[in-house]
């Protein structure tokens, strides 16, 4: 009987979605951070053993780049929360196999940019313009499709 190969995943292949809609051409995804807070708790009766308990859960930033085009989807969405228009959206990071089939999502809700940030130009390189949203959020959940 042989055992099926589990191979890992590559990094490079996912797609990004916001309110249902897939964006595209995205080339880093970062920030795919969750966190609890750990209460340390020391009991009177018990004066060697601290004991460690669950506090708040913290979501990192999600931070999205990709190559600057005429495409003022996110810096729009920047700029109505920068004028006091907070529009917070659900959206999604879609890791694809290698045959572009969706094998995990990682789902994040209520969440809006706080921070864009423009290319940075250089005359001397050849290298792509890269805008970056960072996304602010209140939770995020990993799920098999």
């Amino acid at each position: 009987m042989t055992n099926p190969r589990n191979d890992p995943y590559g990094n490079f292949n996912f797609l990004v979605e916001i309110d249902g809609i897939v964006k595209a051409g995205f080339s880093e995804v970062s920030g795919l951070t969750a966190e609890i807070n750990v209460i340390e708790y020391r009991e009177g009766g018990d004066p060697i053993t601290v004991r460690k308990l669950a506090g708040l859960r913290k979501y990192s930033n999600i931070v999205l780049k990709r190559g600057l085009t005429q495409d003022l989807a996110l810096w729009n969405w920047f700029s109505n929360v920068a004028k006091g228009n907070v529009q917070r959206a659900a959206g999604s990071i879609i890791l694809l196999d290698a045959a572009r089939n969706p094998v995990l999502r990682w789902n994040f809700v209520q969440g809006w940019p706080c921070k864009w940030e423009g290319p940075h130009l250089n005359a001397k390189s050849n290298e792509i313009a890269i805008e970056e949203l960072e996304i602010a959020h209140e939770g995020i959940e990993l799920t098999a499709p």
